[in-house]
Formats: structure tokens, sequence, C-alpha cells
């Protein structure tokens, strides 16, 4: 998954109202850039730290930058949690995904459960229809640890729930989580974050919901899959 643009270094000055982040460039000027990420975030936006930038000119866009990647220690983790449906998005119809590589027919955004919405409902002939949901995986507070989640998710629990429903009506339901950092061999649940996260994926792990963890390489020319990893939850 390629950037529209190479992306240019800054230096964060501050992130605030959750979409917004104020940097400096390299030629000294201050701008605000915008921020795709809702959560918390944590341990991804010290003042100070090396931030990558895509630069658009579009008269249509309120800001001209839109924060992509941080510079965490030695780590590059992907800022923008779009970024993973896209990854994921053009693997799957590459076919590239190993326990999903059946599947030829991949429908992003289609309507199920709740008032929701799965990630990718894939389907093939003589297969169970397969809803796959996506997670953003960017935080590490453990020397080659992905965990997930940052912060309290009441609305990832919530998908845990439908994906066991869909379970039980007979289909094939995955959990597939992206980890968008580049110095991680292995995933687990942060459940002393949000116990009933890990608690809702206890249940539908029992229940027959899978559970995938696929590393990335990103670079400030996109993000690439690179590998699956071994799941400890």
């Amino acid at each position: 998954m390629d950037f529209h643009t190479p992306l240019i270094r800054a230096t964060l000055l501050k992130r605030y109202k959750r979409f917004l982040a104020d940097v400096k460039l390299e030629d000294g000027r201050e701008v605000t850039a915008h921020v795709a990420n809702p959560g918390s975030m944590l341990g991804m936006k010290d003042a100070g730290m090396t931030v990558w930038l895509e630069p658009n000119d579009d008269p249509k866009r309120k800001l001209n930058f839109s924060w992509k990647l941080a510079e965490v220690g030695d780590a590059m983790v992907v800022v923008d949690t779009a970024m993973a449906n896209k990854v994921v998005a053009e693997v799957l119809r590459a076919r590239a995904i190993a326990p999903l590589a059946a599947y030829s027919d991949v429908q992003a955004e289609v309507k199920y459960g709740e008032n929701s919405r799965i990630d990718f409902l894939l389907q093939g002939d003589g297969l169970p229809d397969c809803y796959v949901e996506v997670k953003s995986v960017t935080l590490s507070r453990q020397a080659g640890l992905a965990e997930f989640p940052d912060s309290v998710t009441k609305r990832g629990a919530k998908h845990l729930r439908e994906l066991s429903a869909m379970v039980a009506d007979g289909h094939r339901a995955v959990m597939l989580y992206l980890v968008q950092r580049d110095d991680c061999t292995r995933f687990a649940l942060a459940a002393n974050i949000d116990a009933t996260y890990a608690a809702e994926m206890s249940l539908a792990r029992e229940i027959g919901v899978e559970a995938l963890c696929f590393a990335t390489k990103p670079t400030r020319m996109g993000v690439n899959l690179v590998e699956e990893l071994p799941i400890y939850i």
C-alpha cells in the first residue's frame, strides 16, 4: 500500500482535539496536520518526536498535511488508522493471506449485525461467508510485543459479539489484528487496559471466531504486509 506522495519529515509539537496536531517542518514553519486516529495513541504522541506527513494541495481539504507515521524509539509506527483497511484490502484481493486465500470475492464495508458494517465480507464457491474485522495495532509496552487495545474500546467489544453471532449463524468470522509498527514479533491483548475486551475475545474464540495477526513494514513510501505473527491470548 503506497502513500499518494512521499512523506516529509517534521517534529511534533502537540496533538489535540483528537484529530489535530501542531508540527514544525524542517524549514522552520509551524503548521497544523490532520490526525486520522481517534484512539489514545498511547506512547506515540510525545512532543519532540519525529513524525512524517503526507502533503496535499487539494483546495477542498482544510489542512495541507496529514500525519501518517511517527518514529517511536527505533520503530516506525503508522498513525493513520485508515491505513490498516487499505493494506488488508490490497492483500485480500491479491489472495496473499494464506488462511483466507481461497476466497475470490472481497467486499468492503458491508452492513451486518446491529447497525454495523463489517470491514470485509469474503465469499467463494462452496465456502461459508467469511466476516473479517480489522484492528490497527500500534501499542508496544514491552520489547517485541504488540498489544491491543491502547484504551477501553466498547466498540471493539461490540464487534466481537457481532462476529460471534455470525459464527452462530453458520458463517466464518475472523478478527484480524494488523501490527502497524516494525519492531514487534508477537501479539497479545492488553487485558490490563481493557479487561472487558479481553473477556469478550475469550468468549468469541470459544464460539469459533478466529484470530489472525500480521506484521507490516511502514516506510515513508508506504506500508507493506510482512508476515504472520504468533498470538498469545
